[in-house]
């Protein structure tokens, strides 16, 4: 899994007037609760770390609100390894309420102009505006077409943020009268096709925090007294000091509005069924100390390694014997499931790779980058492995050029003796267009071994001969439900199942199907489906 992009991270503050003061506070006081705003961001910051950003709201100043972005980690936009910077720049977004992005791109390129939160400006003080999200929608294409149709507007970036942007700003712009953003987002959305989960911020101090109908985005909130926080994930809010109790799940189709003058309130916008959350969400992007709509992230992974230790006792083909038999977990995401396999087994979980966290994440490289970084990104400990037999556990394998690499290094730096491959997750055969770097389907591995996702004895083995280890053995759907314990039909398994919970998500799926082998790059993809839907 550590060939894809992650998807973005949301976070957001908000320190009341008048209410008292929040034990949370820093001895900066309220007025300055801004200064949380990059410690969150640190705590998701495994969903993204091409660029980083933060809005600010601060009522006694001229500039209401201000914003910080650019490309680069938390630490290196913020300068958090240089107190004085810091300091500096946090005294600068002093504020009592923020919003903060860190990002990975699904949709635009890779500079400074991309990075969130977008910042529109006006005049009128309630549609000067600041807003991030973590997403994709799926008809974006569409959108974007509709919006340039009549010839009166033009967008300078190629990415959904834009197209949200601009469509909040006209539902406020089009209106005679004050509406509420509840009202906002009704209108806003109801064109949508995707995953969002947004974060909204104005120059009257209002902060809207919005989730898809879906749910297929995370998004987690505390209201305490006079504060009030939120975060794509939970342990944002655990490590400000919040207990798990406190920390609860916004519902899918509702949003939370926060004034200055009337508090906390939280409403449905839009219609919603049973939920589809993104099931990755539990296998491999999340922090493993995250609770998300009530499932452990933890829990679920050792579900996840119990579901392999059962199919193993079942396959009854590799010899478990504790003396030369070990299981190793490629770090950090498969940990959990490795050990709790190995107890199950009853044979040792050795760290027989230790990660070079200073080497960077191998999805931000391309191509024959990826190759050469995921080598330099895992040291094999010959002296664990020289001799074993080795049980590898993945949580998932995407493009297979990082387990290419990794396994040549297993057998030939460590001296391995056998290498058996066992993956966390079923097989991906197709694509997400749901905010995870996967959209076409030349792009994935599996699609060329299983067809329709089918798995057989002798599709896993030729794949394992092709990646060059002994076996391979992948967990069947229906584990992935059980370990998250969630109904099949409340997760996304549009990746695994190739049946998407949105119309053009499908639609979208039958044209990426149609485009296999055409060398026919995502953008175009999107392109085709809104000039199929127009055709319309």
């Amino acid at each position: 899994m550590s060939e894809i992009h992650h998807e973005c991270g949301v976070a957001a503050i908000y320190h009341l007037s008048g209410r008292g003061r929040s034990p949370m506070c820093t001895e900066d006081g309220p007025r300055q609760i801004s200064r949380l705003l990059p410690r969150m961001l640190l705590d998701i910051q495994n969903r993204g770390q091409l660029a980083a950003g933060i809005t600010t709201f601060d009522p006694d100043q001229p500039r209401l609100l201000r914003t910080r972005k650019d490309v680069g980690t938390v630490t290196e936009v913020f300068r958090l390894n240089h107190r004085a910077k810091a300091e500096s720049l946090m005294k600068s977004l002093a504020g009592r309420a923020a919003i903060g992005h860190v990002r990975y791109a699904t949709c635009g390129q890779d500079d400074r102009s991309y990075a969130q939160p977008f910042e529109r400006k006006h005049i009128h003080k309630r549609k000067w505006f600041s807003f991030c999200f973590n997403g994709q929608l799926s008809n974006y294409g569409l959108l974007k077409e509709r919006l340039l149709a009549d010839g009166d507007h033009h967008l300078t970036l190629d990415t959904d943020t834009e197209i949200i942007l601009h469509e909040l700003a006209r539902q406020m712009s089009q209106s005679q009268s004050r509406i509420d953003w509840i009202d906002v987002l009704k209108q806003t959305t109801a064109g949508f096709d995707g995953a969002y989960s947004l974060a909204v911020l104005t120059a009257e101090g209002e902060m809207i925090v919005a989730r898809d109908p879906l749910g297929i985005k995370p998004m987690c909130y505390v209201h305490e007294g006079p504060l009030f926080a939120a975060a794509s994930e939970s342990v944002a809010l655990l490590n400000l000091g919040f207990s798990n109790e406190q920390i609860k799940s916004l519902p899918p189709g509702h949003a939370i509005i926060i004034d200055p003058e009337d508090g906390f309130r939280m409403e449905r916008f839009a219609e919603t069924s049973d939920p589809k959350h993104c099931f990755f969400e539990w296998v491999y992007f999340a922090n493993v100390a995250s609770t998300l709509d009530d499932q452990s992230v933890y829990l679920s992974r050792t579900r996840l390694g119990e579901e392999l230790a059962r199919a193993e006792r079942e396959l009854d083909r590799v010899p478990l014997d504790p003396t030369d038999t070990i299981i190793v977990p490629v770090p950090d995401t498969s940990k959990a499931a490795a050990d709790s396999m190995a107890f199950q087994l009853s044979i040792p979980c050795r760290e027989g790779l230790i990660r070079n966290r200073y080497a960077g994440r191998t999805f931000i490289e391309g191509g024959t980058a990826r190759k050469a970084k995921a080598a330099a990104k895992y040291t094999p400990l010959r002296e664990v492995l020289e001799g074993k037999r080795v049980i590898l556990v993945e949580d998932s394998i995407v493009r297979s050029t990082t387990m290419n690499a990794l396994l040549d290094r297993i057998r030939h730096v460590g001296g391995a003796r056998e290498i058996h491959v066992r993956v966390a997750c079923p097989p991906i055969i197709a694509p997400c267009f749901y905010g995870i770097d996967m959209s076409t389907i030349d792009q994935l591995i599996a699609p060329k071994y299983f067809k329709n996702g089918v798995l057989t004895d002798e599709s896993q083995q030729r794949l394992a001969d092709d990646l060059g280890a002994d076996s391979l053995r992948y967990l069947p759907v229906e584990a992935i439900a059980r370990a998250i314990s969630k109904p099949a039909n409340h997760l996304c398994q549009a990746c695994v199942t190739g049946k998407y919970p949105t119309a053009c998500g499908q639609h979208l799926y039958q044209i990426a199907m149609d485009n296999r082998g055409t060398k026919m790059d995502s953008k175009r993809t999107y392109e085709q489906l809104a000039a199929a839907l127009l055709s319309e």
